[in-house]
């Protein structure tokens, strides 16, 4: 009989406080509201959609990737949320936990290239809570893993607590979806890290993201800087909301799909790369601008960073209400 695997024995793990970290992203990093110029005509057009879903009580969807906190554009966010132009928000788990830290200390990010010299990377006391929080909610039963987060920051002794998304979220009632690959996040290296708990939680994030698209029809589905996480979860929760809707004489196919990211991507976007073509393998083209807007919808892109591109998009949701508002007069 072959002897079973020996796992790693996590209680060896030294953690240190945060306090002995050297953060490369302090609180002057988050940029306070301000409108910008729009250089994108792209995002005056996907504002003018988001405004139309809206009040038409379709969804609209953000999808962010970790780097989108790191920009800074937290408070354009939450203003978007409180306004009511985001119904949901999707993130992979480097979201949740800049998001934590940023509303716990004020700061966030460390160096890779620093901290696993001597395999300290990722391994920090407080950051680590987030795993108690998640184990907690995931014993009560009631939420998934965003909503969870977000009303122990909201709850809690956050001094930063007011430019937490998260938080935001659970403020307003809004589903902040949690999207984890086990293995993928820091926070999976701590010994309270339980991967039936997370699992669970998170798999409760994808059917309420899965829910969400069901009310997709005339709405909108953005991609900020994502390029697995996004249009791999976006694709499957869409292939069941396409599935249900079918069976019941619907369709969601009238739809926008924008994504905002550094690839370059060619002018022309409507015809699939080859095989042979490294751009192929860039899932957001043929993901979300070609093949799930095909029969029906429209898609954008936009080649610029996320300080960049979220402060326009809000920028332009200004415009579009004051437009609104003129010719409501």
């Amino acid at each position: 009989m072959k002897k079973p695997p020996v796992l790693f024995d996590r209680s060896r793990i030294m953690l240190k406080p945060l306090k002995r970290r050297i953060h490369d992203l302090g609180f002057s990093a988050v940029r306070n509201l301000e409108p910008v110029a729009c250089a994108a005509p792209a995002l005056m057009s996907v504002a003018s959609r988001m405004k139309s879903a809206r009040d038409k009580g379709r969804s609209v969807v953000m999808i962010i990737g970790g780097h989108v906190v790191r920009s800074g554009v937290q408070r354009y966010i939450i203003d978007m949320l409180e306004k009511g132009y985001i119904s949901c928000l999707a993130m992979n788990g480097s979201v949740m936990i800049h998001d934590f830290e940023f509303a716990l200390i004020g700061a966030t990010t460390e160096s890779v290239a620093r901290y696993i010299r001597d395999g300290q990377f990722g391994l920090w006391e407080e950051t680590g809570r987030i795993n108690d929080i998640v184990n907690e909610a995931y014993a009560e039963g009631v939420m998934g893993m965003g909503a969870a987060v977000g009303r122990a920051i909201g709850d809690g002794e956050f001094p930063n607590r007011d430019i937490s998304i998260l938080a935001a979220c659970y403020r307003l009632g809004i589903p902040a979806t949690v999207h984890i690959g086990i293995g993928y996040d820091i926070i999976h290296e701590h010994p309270n890290f339980d991967g039936a708990a997370a699992g669970a939680m998170s798999y409760k994030d994808f059917l309420i993201f899965a829910d969400v698209l069901e009310r997709l029809e005339g709405g909108v589905v953005m991609n900020f800087g994502s390029a697995v996480m996004a249009p791999e979860v976006y694709l499957k929760a869409l292939s069941m909301a396409r599935n249900v809707a079918f069976q019941e004489g619907g369709e969601i196919r009238h739809f926008t799909t924008l994504v905002c990211d550094l690839y370059p991507l060619p002018d022309e976007l409507g015809k699939e790369p080859a095989k042979d073509d490294p751009a192929y393998y860039f899932r957001p083209w043929k993901t979300m601008l070609l093949r799930t807007v095909a029969d029906g919808g429209e898609s954008f892109y936009v080649r610029a960073r996320h300080a960049e591109t979220i402060p326009q998009l809000w920028t332009a949701l200004g415009r579009t209400m004051e437009e609104g508002n003129h010719g409501a007069e």
